[in-house]
């Protein structure tokens, strides 16, 4: 028995060369109804006239969908709260940004009745698994089209020649020597002049920061406000989410903060270099550690960070809607009930220090820690503790 016609298809589109292509491609190839779905994640991309662009290549209408709210909220604060960092690193923008782009691409194929859903994600790459484990969690039937990976187009050069053969309009100048990825939290670099890991990035390809060398000359301090763990105010300003960050990436970018240089393990099997720019969180990660510092049980915080290796690699793998990730998730919202203060940073030459931290849920307590004469802790009673503690080596000293 043969496979159900697809009758209509939901294809995440940017307007740019391989999107407006795979439109055209679809089309021909399955014979039915296209809806574009543009997501604004922060991207910074023009979005105007790209409704008249998608339709005038064939399709029937377009979805443009501000995600940058929940993208900040649901999804970022979520990775400052866990401290996740991948392979010691990477802060994870691309990798946050692929479920939630993906989760409404599926609200939107519900809700067009459409059998299959497509992107533009090459076969090489994370994102077409972060992609399409989502699709498969949210909708286990649906239908998913990787164009890369059925097409006969080896490259660039054959998408222009299509593009011209169908008057697809597309902008197809010299292909830069390097790809990139922008949302609101980073901006990516790959490939490219970049593929050989012993050359320094040139310093022309970063957008969001100046180098050290030529940041602000004078230190800034900042001063940022967390309640229960989730950055609300700058300065004691109360900002919304979306603004708070793009103010971190405009100070932090200012003085040279947040840039970062891996070779990191793809999911897929192969190791591969890229260059980041994440002001913003990198200065939010700092703050946050330090207040947790202050806030945080021992244990807690010891256990919560045994999590976040493999929390850190559920986000990077795409198994954001995975069980074992909700159930993370959840534990470490329950960290942070008590994560509520503030933390005072200097920004200089790449750096966030920081200088400063206070809460009213503070369990650090000067008297106890005091190198001072105090009347709370009697250092006798160490004794007994190493010693209960050094019993175990004893039995086995000399083996």
């Amino acid at each position: 028995m043969g496979e159900k016609k697809i009758k209509k298809i939901v294809l995440a589109y940017s307007g740019g060369l391989d999107t407006s292509v795979m439109l055209r491609w679809l089309k021909e190839r399955y014979a039915c109804e296209v809806v574009c779905y543009c997501a604004d994640v922060g991207q910074g991309e023009e979005l105007s006239g790209l409704e008249e662009k998608a339709l005038a290549t064939g399709a029937s209408k377009l979805y443009v969908e501000d995600l940058r709210e929940e993208f900040v909220r649901e999804y970022v604060w979520t990775a400052v709260k866990a401290n996740a960092v991948y392979e010691g690193v990477y802060l994870l923008g691309t990798s946050l940004a692929r479920p939630v782009i993906a989760k409404r691409q599926i609200e939107i194929a519900r809700q067009e009745n459409a059998d299959a859903v497509a992107h533009g994600s090459t076969g090489k790459g994370n994102d077409q698994v972060r992609f399409e484990l989502t699709y498969y969690a949210l909708q286990p039937d649906i239908k998913v089209i990787a164009p890369w990976r059925e097409w006969e187009f080896k490259g660039r050069a054959d998408l222009i020649a299509y593009a011209h053969e169908y008057n697809i309009p597309v902008t197809a100048t010299a292909a830069k020597p390097y790809s990139t990825d922008a949302n609101l939290m980073h901006i990516s670099y790959e490939g490219g002049i970049l593929e050989d890991p012993w050359a320094e990035p040139p310093e022309d390809i970063f957008q969001l920061t100046r180098s050290p060398e030529t940041a602000e000359t004078e230190a800034e301090y900042i001063e940022i406000s967390f309640e229960k763990g989730e950055p609300v105010a700058i300065n004691g300003e109360k900002l919304g989410a979306v603004a708070l960050l793009e103010r971190l990436n405009k100070r932090g970018g200012a003085h040279g903060v947040g840039r970062v240089d891996l070779v990191e393990n793809r999911f897929v099997g192969m190791k591969s270099r890229g260059v980041y720019e994440t002001p913003g969180v990198t200065i939010l990660q700092a703050a946050h550690r330090a207040l947790e510092s202050i806030t945080l049980d021992r244990e807690v915080m010891h256990l919560r960070d045994s999590l976040s290796v493999k929390f850190s690699e559920c986000v990077y793998y795409g198994f954001w809607f995975a069980p074992e990730f909700e159930l993370m998730r959840k534990m470490v919202n329950e960290t942070q009930h008590n994560v509520t203060g503030d933390v005072r940073l200097k920004l200089y030459r790449g750096n966030a220090i920081v200088v400063g931290r206070r809460s009213t849920h503070s369990l650090y307590d000067e008297s106890v820690a005091t190198f001072e004469a105090d009347t709370v802790y009697n250092q006798r009673d160490a004794e007994g503790f190493i010693k209960l503690n050094a019993l175990r080596l004893r039995l086995g000293g000399g083996r």
